[in-house]
């Protein structure tokens, strides 16, 4: 057989299904279906004439063929990942296209702000923001950056820790004077909630009281956009979960006198190529710096509640009028 015959998309989901052993998981990363993921891997064995997989209870496991095939797909994708970092190194100051991928909320909702100031200081930089909740393999292209829930283990890859999300509760003035503000996390089952679906799939990794608070809430509206859950909170719709730096970024919604939920941990990860571009580094540095924890303590380690934060910034410009 030809090398022209091999499939180089099959090759590629070969390989993440032998990574992580199972065709759901890959099927997950990828973004197709685990029946496509499977019929991929059916076609490829039949080119091959060969059993690549063996299929388990608990996965998949790696004939020796299967073995082979991997290993060969790995040192292919090494000598493509060296070509592209050796030309790619080569860029020209401050110019060309960035791709991040980033959840809904974080990216679209609190990175959009200092978009307009960033494209006019860079204006030869083109800025690809694509919006998932799906699990982004940077080593395979799916984008040059992202912003994750988890910390990187892989050698090829570097991270920066941005800081912390702290989720709490939101409603509108509106829905407080008709419905009354709830005194504590017991009285919330007798209000309308309102969630996002991303932390609905979440809330299981989250602190005991978040899991607690899943099981005694029914939620009148779940959905997989933060600008959705914004504007039904802001319109009166019910008390909706969100993360603290919402009390920056909307003056319509009132942070509730409640403790917080949970606080999750984020990263800014990217290639060992990125960090050479000089576009790289400059978005890199942009980034990070939207989530300095001296401007901005929505990200720090310990909770600062918003009506904290009011109080704690009079006392300090009190102090520096005095002083």
């Amino acid at each position: 057989m030809s090398v022209e015959h091999l499939d180089w998309d099959k090759l590629r989901v070969f390989s993440v299904v032998a990574e992580l052993r199972s065709l759901t998981s890959a099927a997950k990363r990828l973004g197709e279906s685990t029946p496509t993921v499977s019929r991929k891997i059916d076609d490829l064995e039949r080119k091959l004439n060969c059993e690549l997989l063996v299929r388990t209870h608990r996965g998949v496991e790696l004939t020796e063929a299967g073995r082979l095939v991997e290993a060969h797909v790995l040192a292919i994708t090494d000598k493509a990942n060296s070509i592209w970092n050796d030309v790619c190194a080569l860029d020209i100051e401050g110019t060309g296209r960035i791709r991040m991928a980033a959840s809904d909320g974080i990216a679209s909702h609190w990175l959009t702000r200092s978009i307009p100031d960033f494209l006019e200081t860079n204006r030869r930089i083109e800025l690809e923001l694509n919006i998932t909740d799906d699990e982004v393999n940077l080593l395979s292209g799916d984008a040059d950056m992202t912003i994750s829930f988890n910390e990187p283990r892989h050698r090829d890859l570097l991270s920066i820790r941005l800081g912390v999300l702290h989720y709490m509760f939101f409603a509108s003035p509106n829905y407080l004077e008709r419905h009354g503000e709830p005194s504590s996390l017991f009285d919330l089952q007798g209000h309308t909630c309102l969630l996002h679906s991303a932390y609905e799939n979440q809330i299981d990794e989250w602190t005991s009281r978040a899991y607690d608070l899943k099981k005694a809430l029914t939620y009148s509206v779940t959905t997989n956009s933060g600008t959705v859950l914004r504007e039904v909170c802001a319109e009166g719709g019910g008390i909706a979960l969100m993360p603290s730096y919402v009390a920056d970024i909307d003056s319509r919604l009132v942070p509730l006198a409640l403790q917080e939920i949970a606080p999750i941990r984020f990263w800014l990860v990217y290639t060992q190529r990125l960090q050479r571009l000089s576009r790289g580094r400059i978005v890199i540095d942009w980034v990070r710096k939207q989530f300095s924890q001296d401007n901005y303590p929505w990200f720090m380690e310990t909770f600062v509640h918003p009506s904290k934060r009011g109080v704690d910034e009079k006392a300090s410009q009190k102090k520096q009028k005095t002083g």
